[in-house]
């Protein structure tokens, strides 16, 4: 069997390789940045991009990991021509989100996904603790966290627990038709976060609270206003009504899910 992992070296997209290989899979990564690539012997490294998706690419593969971006309707017409049976499609869990802009790309994806004829999983993670890499600077400078909404109740999950569940459904029959929601095992507000980021890396992180328009200014630079707001709601909504975590990791790894303690352990040199 030969699987195509797009977003090869993407936070997910990587460990999907490598959990591939582990099982003994052929693997075909596909990439916008070839040289970044630093995978096992056997991997097979391909430069290319799903705004312009080379048929190429697709020859021999029986199976596709697929990330939201680009042209997936091609994507998946040239899968599908060139043999391919089957798509685990990381999407979101804001395509279940009323009046979603951020939702809409995964919304088309899905859409196109379920309409190829093709075996298809849909992944909608929640938060990605990745996200919190966003904190590294200012915890290195000042071992401190400057944001609003600290009560946000969230359920960041590791990328490699994300990996786990798609190198599952393209190489399990069990998943096929299904829609997995993905989330961590534990509820944790980001004063919560902070701390348990702190207790990986053995360094006291403080969370500072801003209000909403403080935070604005500060990120004005780096943030357009639109995902401002849109992760302003998110937070004040997280706030108000906790994240509801999920069994779906345990369910499908027979494992719980990776703990954030875990995560930041894992990532521990970024906050160092």
């Amino acid at each position: 069997m030969r699987v195509l992992v797009t977003g090869a070296t993407g936070n997910v997209g990587r460990h999907v390789v490598d959990g591939l290989v582990a099982a003994g899979v052929e693997v075909r990564a596909l990439t916008r940045r070839p040289a970044e690539a630093a995978f096992a012997d056997g991997v097979e490294v391909v430069g290319g991009d799903l705004e312009t998706p080379d048929p190429a690419v697709f020859a021999g593969v029986d199976r596709l990991y697929l990330f939201t971006a680009g042209k997936t309707a091609t994507v998946l017409e040239h899968a599908k021509h060139a043999g391919a049976t089957r798509v685990v499609l990381l999407s979101s869990m804001s395509v279940g989100f009323d009046d979603e802009q951020v939702g809409e790309s995964h919304r088309v994806a899905e859409e196109a996904v379920a309409d190829s004829g093709l075996e298809w999983t849909h992944l909608r993670p929640g938060m990605f603790a990745t996200n919190l890499l966003e904190w590294a600077t200012s915890i290195r400078t000042d071992g401190v966290v400057r944001e609003p909404y600290g009560a946000a109740a969230q359920t960041a999950i590791h990328e490699v627990d994300i990996a786990e569940v798609a190198v599952a459904a393209l190489l399990t029959d069990k998943h096929v038709g299904q829609v997995l929601a993905l989330t961590s095992a534990e509820v944790l507000t980001k004063v919560e976060q902070a701390e348990a980021i702190g207790a990986a890396i053995g360094k006291p992180v403080r969370f500072e609270e801003l209000s909403p328009e403080q935070w604005k200014a500060e990120v004005s630079d780096e943030v357009p206003g639109w995902v401002a707001d849109w992760l302003l709601g998110i937070w004040a909504g997280a706030a108000d009504v906790p994240e509801t975590p999920l069994s779906t990791v345990a369910d499908v790894l027979g494992r719980p899910a990776r703990t954030l303690k875990e995560w930041a352990t894992d990532h521990a040199a970024d906050f160092r």
